[in-house]
């Protein structure tokens, strides 16, 4: 008897779980509003060190506050690739 998941896992397997993956979208909007705001914010003096855990904060707000569009992107992703199942 083969359990229900069981099927190969190939590249394009991983690239859809991916894809329709709410906390994959909502990790990527993280680091790009991490990447964008950061330099904006740190004040010249600050320290490499203090830089990077001024960028894992944000990263970490920008995860928490993208969980509505995460969840519309792959609400439409599903149903434009996926049709209406």
């Amino acid at each position: 008897m083969r359990k229900r998941n069981d099927r190969p896992k190939t590249p394009t397997y991983y690239a859809f779980y991916l894809l329709f993956s709410t906390d994959a979208w909502r990790i990527a909007m993280g680091f790009v509003l991490s990447v964008l705001t950061t330099p904006h914010l740190a004040p010249p003096a600050l320290s490499p060190a203090g830089r990077a855990m001024l960028y894992v904060m944000v990263a970490a707000i920008g995860w928490t506050i993208t969980g509505g569009p995460a969840r519309w992107i792959t609400r439409a992703l599903k149903k434009a690739i996926l049709g209406k199942n």
